[in-house]
């Protein structure tokens, strides 16, 4: 018997056709978002900064387009710039993969910006022995940081952590009093009033944790499939990893302060490569920084830059040279604009930065004062010539008359000339000195 193709007329069939498409279809759509059992690793450590931002919105693009499980981003941060944690957050919001936001090792925190971005993670875990919190925004200074009372800047930051926490189904009055009160707590803590999912001893045990979670994203859920799942460190490019480096404020800082030292010993004591070490600080310095620096702390710097030249040109180093350090040192402190709007960090962050700037900046300052007081020394040196004239030498090359060649005189190699010309082996006095060549007169 040959077989039958039966068309399909009725309506029940015309049903069955186009259920069965849309189960197919639903199906692809399942697949496609559980994904492979892969997840990608990126790291937050230290400062966070415009370069943590750039290297992250490359691997969320990255585990999408290479359909990744997700991504698991570990923090370990004192915080750092609000434009970089908004950006960040945003980059998020928008994935198409699930974003684990895990405080690890044991022993780190994420505080203030650090916490902000937890929060705006689909999934947030934490380490034992780990800390969020510190969220209320500190205004800097070397003096002694405060806490600000701007309800302006305050309500704006409750905002962005309260909407978060609110979306992700987490504690919001907690999320709220890490602003508001600079509440910290532990990762045990952090479970028990549900600002977190999970507590995990390592990678792999979160990871097996989450394993089959429905997460719901902006363009649909996504299963989770991460038990045994391979981890594919994400490696910064040379682009961010050098960015990352010198945006650090603390980096961007000394780098200022070298190369401003730099600059005045290369002024100072021209063709040993201080002007081009100087220039190359001072620019990477302004990259770091996003030449967003205060100005009146380049004022303070340039005028403390001057004082220290003067020094250079008077006797000995007195007032204005150790004014010219001290305001210097000054206007280091204040060269990155720290408003709670553009950084958030803890207080204690802010003041390790003045700690180290200090100490940096004293040790520059002794280092340059040595410089100085040896390029001094020299400069007041009485002439040798005198004491040259008439000392024999003996050379080991000839010359023409006029010509100039290397002969070792005092054990140091020195350029001479004679109008004669010179012959190898015999004798000649020191008749005399034009610039750094000796000229020489043959002893008859």
């Amino acid at each position: 018997m040959s077989a039958r193709v039966i068309p399909i007329r009725s309506s029940v069939g015309w049903a069955t056709l186009l259920f069965l498409i849309f189960f197919s279809s639903a199906l692809s759509t399942t697949n496609a978002l559980s994904s492979d059992a892969r997840v990608l690793q990126f790291q937050i450590t230290g400062t966070i900064t415009v370069a943590h931002a750039d290297a992250f919105a490359d691997a969320v693009g990255i585990a999408e387009r290479e359909h990744y499980g997700g991504v698991i981003l570990i923090l370990s941060t004192p915080g750092g710039s609000v434009d970089a944690m908004m950006r960040i957050n945003s980059i998020i919001d928008n994935s198409k993969v699930p974003i684990i936001a895990y405080v690890y090792p044991a022993g780190s925190a994420a505080w203030s910006a650090g916490t902000y971005i937890l929060m705006a993670s689909h999934i947030a875990a934490m380490a034992p022995n780990t800390v969020i919190g510190s969220c209320q925004p500190v205004s800097y200074s070397p003096l002694g940081s405060a806490p600000v009372e701007d309800d302006k800047v305050i309500n704006a930051l409750v905002a962005v952590m309260k909407t978060h926490a609110e979306a992700r189904g987490r504690n919001s009055t907690l999320a709220e009093e890490f602003v508001t009160k600079n509440t910290n707590v532990n990762d045990q803590q952090a479970l028990e009033y549900g600002v977190i999912e999970y507590r995990a001893e390592s990678l792999q045990a979160l990871l097996s944790a989450v394993d089959g979670l429905v997460v719901p994203l902006s363009n649909g859920p996504f299963i989770l499939n991460t038990k045994d799942a391979l981890v594919v460190n994400y490696s910064f490019r040379p682009r961010e990893s050098i960015l990352n480096a010198i945006s650090d404020p603390t980096v961007s800082s000394i780098l200022f302060l070298v190369g401003l030292f730099a600059l005045i010993y290369g002024f100072s004591a021209p063709g040993h490569g201080g002007e081009i070490l100087g220039g190359i600080a001072i620019l990477l310095a302004l990259l770091g920084m996003g030449f967003d620096i205060n100005i009146l702390s380049v004022v303070m710097m340039i005028v403390g830059a001057i004082l220290l030249i003067y020094e250079l040109a008077t006797p000995g180093f007195g007032v204005f040279g150790i004014g010219g350090v001290i305001i210097l040192t000054f206007g280091t402190l204040f060269l990155v604009p720290f408003s709670p709007e553009k950084w958030a960090v803890s207080a204690d962050w802010y003041n390790i930065f003045t700690y180290l700037i200090v100490s940096v900046a004293l040790c520059i300052a002794a280092l340059f004062l040595f410089a100085a007081i040896k390029i001094l020394q020299i400069r007041r040196r009485p002439p040798t010539v005198g004491t040259m004239l008439g000392d024999v030498i003996v050379p080991t090359e000839n010359a023409k008359p006029g010509e100039v060649i290397f002969v070792i005189y005092r054990g140091e190699y020195w350029q001479v000339k004679c109008k004669d010309g010179i012959v190898s082996g015999k004798r000649y006095k020191i008749a005399g000195k034009e610039g750094h060549v000796l000229v020489l007169e043959e002893i008859k």
